[in-house]
């Protein structure tokens, strides 16, 4: 149906939601999202429809740098996906299992601005990293200590974090 390409095109252009995502959202299989936005997105651009060229961050420098100089407040957060336990017999095999939710897993750092725009996804690593390890691991205290001034909310995981970066970073009270 019309509507629904029409639908995830617009929710995909807008929120950035993956064609996965909406593959799920939809009940259909992920190449039939993609068709869709394809032939979507041309007929969007034919009516003036088009996303305006913006800002591209493909660092995470060159996000502390955008919020620095848009004076926007960031948000940190760390998230997992569970993946399948690496085989029998590797070295690294217990290097995947999160301590957080006892499972295998991948843990990835996301940042986005006050209004939930995701600016930067880490690469994943290992489930067993705690989340402050992994933001100290992609040079964020330096980024945040030697950069534009920048508030990042944060949760009870990056605790310390504010003492490192003169109270850049804001994670709740400590109980």
């Amino acid at each position: 149906m019309f509507i629904d390409r029409l639908l995830d095109t617009l929710v995909h252009l807008r929120h950035a939601v993956t064609h996965d995502v909406l593959a799920c959202w939809f009940g259909v299989d992920r190449s039939t999202i993609t068709r869709a936005i394809g032939e979507v997105r041309p007929l969007l651009a034919e009516r003036g429809c088009t996303i305006s060229p913006g800002v591209r961050l493909r660092t995470l420098a060159e996000v502390i740098d955008h919020l620095g100089a848009s004076g926007q407040t960031g948000i940190i957060d760390g998230t997992e996906i569970r993946v399948r336990r690496p085989a029998a017999g590797r070295e690294d095999r217990d290097t995947f299992i999160s301590g957080k939710n006892k499972q295998n897993a991948v843990k990835t750092m996301v940042l986005t601005d006050q209004n939930g725009r995701v600016l930067f996804s880490s690469p994943a690593t290992p489930g067993s990293c705690a989340d402050i390890t992994h933001a100290r691991q992609l040079g964020l205290v330096k980024l945040l200590a030697d950069g534009p001034a920048v508030e990042i909310l944060a949760d009870a995981g990056y605790q310390g974090l504010g003492a490192q970066t003169g109270g850049r970073v804001v994670t709740p009270p400590h109980r």
